[in-house]
């Protein structure tokens, strides 16, 4: 048995509280980074399948016209997102325009056989402070989009 001297005892405990507190933030720093990425994949997931959806000019509720068929297209990307469509609060916009949910209009999505540009603006809540100074405001903004051409419906 290896017998330690006294005076040396406590400086391992030391050490660990020292470096302990520092490994658990880069730790948890590279959890929220993993994260952030994930959500950002996640998301262009979502709206690809939205896209998809819109390209074929039908809604699944009932109702018609097109302020039908954008909410069956954000139906689509909120079910497809894994809630963070909800937790991000995402802005919509539609061939480079934005809407809220009171400015449909007639041509939102085109006619059949015209490109559409459905893209989500969204802000990712950073909660680790060691990675909130490098974002405006705390958050990670991206965007993520998908382009296709309409079918002919």
């Amino acid at each position: 048995m290896i017998k330690i001297p006294r005076r040396q005892s406590g400086a391992t405990l030391v050490e660990m509280a020292i470096i302990a507190p520092v490994f658990i933030l880069v730790l948890v720093s590279i959890i929220e980074l993993s994260m952030m990425f994930f959500a950002t994949l996640t998301m262009q997931y979502a709206v690809r399948e939205g896209a998809r959806f819109a390209i074929t000019g039908r809604a699944n509720e009932t109702g018609t016209g097109t302020q039908q068929r954008f909410a069956t297209v954000i139906a689509k990307i909120r079910d497809n997102s894994l809630g963070m469509y909800d937790r991000m609060n995402c802005a919509v916009s539609v061939n480079g325009k934005s809407y809220a949910s009171t400015g449909y209009s007639n041509a939102m999505f085109g006619g059949a056989g015209e490109m559409i540009v459905l893209q989500l603006d969204c802000a990712w809540p950073m909660t680790t402070p060691l990675l909130s100074p490098f974002f405006t405001n705390g958050q990670n903004r991206f965007a993520v989009g998908a382009t296709m051409r309409n079918e002919y419906f």
